[in-house]
């Protein structure tokens, strides 16, 4: 079995939906996910492959400086979203030791991982998306390999992005989702800088790389998502790698902390359930 190593950097308090982030990586014990924070806190149940690595923001941002030879600019965490293709050249001594590395964000539940990553695609692609249409920013995997590891420098406009304060989308389109969703190429599109969708695309054009794409995550206020020892479905009827709470965590909040996640509940469009 291919060993994975996913990465998450997060600054700060941990939100209202990390126990169940957390929750879902203890039923994928075969995948080791590292957290990246500066943030002290217990984290209660956390499962071993939940590896806590305590770096401070003016940490990070001195070694990717010095890593990459220029002055980065992260003068706000969520800017760290543009510098998700670098983190296997960012942290080395993090995934030395694995074959495959990811990007993941906290607002994430995971399901069952290792049915939809197979063997099979493990030994055939070296970066897999979650989505057909461009590359997953919430979740992705890259070979552990020279090439890998440094694609994010085959943009154009990498420096750019890293050195500039403002926030690219970089690991993801430019912002054109919709244009994607709808069908278009991003070759078509008058976008602000190369993204990573760009470079992968280019790249699997010209068969440099060995790229999957495949729409296997639930987002969006769907509801009817049911979370079931590991598992999660929409409708009882499709399953899907995870549950990604961009929107739903939007319109929904609590105002006290979940202190134990049970192994099966329920999300409407509005709210989580933990029992019917």
């Amino acid at each position: 079995m291919k060993s994975i190593a996913v990465i998450t950097c997060w600054y700060g308090e941990y939100p209202w939906y990390f126990p169940y982030f957390i929750h879902s990586c203890a039923f994928n014990p075969s995948i080791d996910f590292y957290i990246i924070t500066d943030n002290l806190e217990t984290i209660l149940r956390k499962p071993d492959n939940v590896i806590i690595v305590l770096k401070t923001l003016e940490e990070l941002k001195l070694d990717a400086s010095e890593k990459l030879g220029f002055q980065v600019n992260i003068d706000y965490p969520y800017k760290l979203c543009d510098f998700k293709p670098a983190y296997g050249f960012l942290f080395p001594e993090i995934i030395e030791e694995y074959d495959f590395w990811g990007q993941s964000d906290l607002d994430i539940i995971y399901g069952n991982i290792r049915d939809f990553i197979t063997i099979d695609m493990l030994d055939k692609y070296d970066f897999i998306s979650v989505r057909h249409d461009y590359t997953t920013g919430c979740f992705a995997l890259y070979k552990n390999n020279p090439i890998m590891n440094t694609f994010f420098m085959k943009s154009k406009d990498y420096m750019k992005v890293l050195s500039n304060s403002k926030h690219y989308c970089f690991d993801e389109c430019n912002f054109a989702w919709d244009e994607l969703t709808s069908g278009k190429s991003i070759f078509d599109l008058d976008t602000e800088i190369e993204s990573f969708t760009h470079i992968i695309k280019k790249a699997e054009l010209k068969n440099e790389i060995k790229v999957h794409f495949d729409f296997i995550l639930l987002e969006g206020l769907t509801g009817r998502i049911t979370f079931d020892n590991g598992r999660i479905y929409y409708k009882n009827q499709f399953e899907g790698i995870m549950y990604h709470l961009f929107w739903f965590k939007k319109i929904y909040n609590v105002n006290k902390k979940v202190l134990k996640v049970p192994d099966k509940y329920y999300i409407s469009k509005t709210k989580i359930y933990h029992s019917r």
